[in-house]
């Protein structure tokens, strides 16, 4: 996402009980940073913690999907900048780009799918007015900006590598 853009961001530093015995960041904490970012974007749409309490409501995560693009080691500050990619009356659909160091290239891009729920059940549940009226408030401040460079990316072998393992078994 374009560095100039007003996007919510959450921001961290890499920590030493973070980093896997190559120096970088393991794979589970990118996820964990990630999941922090959102539980930020989750307050700034009207959702913090009391509020989710008072009204019995909260946020769960459907899917998530995450690109590892560059290392990152420990002591390295990190941005994550959020977006709403789409959104209806119950879920919302979020778009992460993680830089490092005041970088403006992703170390990491995410995705996910969040569910919005009646905690007394649980069971899904349509946005409170208030809450829905902020997600489409930010969604349409964010609708100019480019398509989001690694979203909607599917986990699979390219064809012409399906096709030779194929061919030899």
């Amino acid at each position: 996402m374009p560095p100039t853009a007003s996007l919510p961001c959450y921001r961290d530093t890499v920590r030493a009980e973070w980093v896997d015995y190559n120096g970088h960041l393991r794979d589970a904490f990118y996820m964990l940073i990630f999941s922090y970012a959102t539980d930020e974007l989750i307050d700034l749409i009207g959702l913090p913690d009391a509020v989710r309490k008072q009204r019995g409501r909260s946020i769960y995560t459907l899917e998530a999907h995450i690109n590892y693009l560059h290392e990152i080691k420990q002591g390295a500050r990190v941005r994550v900048d959020m977006r709403v990619l789409a959104h209806d009356t119950k879920r919302l659909h979020l778009y992460l780009e993680m830089f490092a160091d005041d970088g403006n290239t992703p170390v990491a891009a995410g995705e996910q799918m969040l569910l919005h729920v009646d905690t007394s059940g649980p069971r899904s549940v349509a946005f409170d007015a208030d809450v829905a009226a902020r997600i489409k408030e930010l969604a349409d401040a964010q609708a100019a900006l480019p398509a989001a460079a690694y979203a909607g990316r599917m986990i699979g072998l390219p064809a012409a590598a399906q096709e030779k393992r194929s061919q030899h078994a």
